[in-house]
Order: C-alpha cells, then structure tokens, then sequence
C-alpha cells in the first residue's frame, strides 16, 4: 500500500527532569494515501504536537517522519522548509491570510515563496472548485470567515501536496458554515485524490473522515473507521 505519512516511534518531551512533560510517547502508525484521518483527545493529549511533528513544524526528540516516502526526520530547516512550501498544504483554524494580498494572490503565495511564479490559472480553478471563483479578485477582509476558510482550502490544494495538514480548521466557524468546509475537505479526497489529517475537537467534523484515531497522555489509545458523531463522542477519553 502506498502510504502518505509514516512516524515511526515519535516522542516529543518539553523540559527536563521531573518536570518533563512527555506530549509524544513513541508514536506508530501509517496513513494511506488518499485517504481522510482525523486525531481527536482531550486537552493535553498530544493531539497539537502530534500535528506539528508530522508536518515538520516541529522536531521530534525520537523516532521518524516519513510523508509521501520522503523522510523528512534530520532535514535541515532550509530543506525542511523547502518541502514543506513545495510538498505540504496547510490549514489553520484562523485561516492565516495575507490581509494585503487577493484570494488568488493568498493561492498562489507558496509557491511564490518556494521561487517559483505560481500559476494563476490553477489558482482560479482551485477557487472556483471551492466555490468562490468570482471572489479571486478580493482581500480577506472583505470575505467572510466561511469564504476565507475556503481560499485556505484552496491554496493548500492548488499544488497537489502529499498531505493537508488540518488544525480545528471549522473551530471559528458556525455550523452550517463548518459542514460546508468539511464537505469541501471530504470532497477534496474523493474527486482529487488528497490525503487530509485533520486535528479536531468536534465529533461532528470527524463524522467525515475515513478513520479516527483517538490520542490519550501521548499515545494512541484506539481508533474507529468511520461513524456517526455520536459513536465518535462515546469513544472520546474524558478530560
């Protein structure tokens, strides 16, 4: 099978002695390619460091990343940022738009950074496909938190990455507009062919991944393929 992301024994510690705080207890575990997984657990379960580690945002002090069969594990950070630019999409919850920029120019801005010219024409496609094809032409602050999620989406799909990391991208949004989103999200693996791993705190919103896989004191304490929120919630370790 091919696989999108692979972490082999993945240990994340904050601080030294006794007061070290273990996020990442050794850590296993491979996401197929084309595939939707969303990693829920209480506050404090390592969800946000299992996150950062596997898209390179952050060092694991053990253990290998692999994502798309590249091992990204001893990089260097210019490289790692290269790949990560190139190879990696992206969405936050708080959308982290260049207020100054259009939707096409927040679309294309990767791939500008990574020193390349960006295609427009792709950038358009991308917009229109998420539904905002004549909004191109406008600045964040003139859309509105459903559609500047939406040129997110776009500008983290518009390269064909190996994976789309997903931070609670529906945690600033209202339900209806949240559904729209994830509908996108769950699209985006179906039509395109994406690998998304979202991070979550919301039943609902894992309701449309392939699987979930539940973190608890560092580690994964189980997962469940597909299901209704409300089986999801049952499985959820209390806080």
């Amino acid at each position: 099978m091919d696989y999108a992301v692979e972490l082999n024994g993945v240990r994340r510690r904050y601080g030294r002695g006794r007061r070290a705080v273990h996020a990442l207890r050794g850590i296993d575990l491979r996401l197929p390619s084309g595939s939707f997984t969303a990693v829920m657990g209480p506050s404090g379960s390592g969800k946000s460091t299992f996150l950062q580690c596997a898209a390179g945002l952050d060092r694991p002090d053990g253990g290998t990343v692999t994502l798309g069969g590249t091992k990204i594990s001893g990089m260097s950070e210019n490289r790692l940022t290269e790949f990560r630019r190139t190879r990696l999409g992206f969405v936050f919850q708080s959308f982290n738009l260049l207020p100054s920029l259009t939707a096409e120019q927040n679309v294309l801005l990767p791939s500008r950074l990574a020193g390349g010219r960006g295609d427009r024409r792709a950038a358009r496609e991308m917009l229109g496909r998420v539904g905002i094809g004549e909004l191109a032409g406008r600045r964040p602050g003139e859309l509105s938190g459903g559609q500047q999620q939406r040129v997110a989406i776009a500008r983290a799909l518009v390269g064909a990455p190996d994976v789309v990391f997903a931070d609670e991208p529906t945690g600033a949004l209202d339900p209806a507009t949240a559904a729209e989103i994830l509908r996108m999200l769950r699209a985006s693996v179906d039509e395109l062919g994406a690998t998304v791993v979202m991070v979550t705190h919301d039943p609902a919103a894992a309701a449309w991944s392939d699987a979930v896989l539940f973190l608890s004191d560092g580690e994964i304490g189980g997962s469940v393929r597909g299901g209704s929120a409300e089986a999801i919630a049952a499985r959820l370790v209390p806080a």
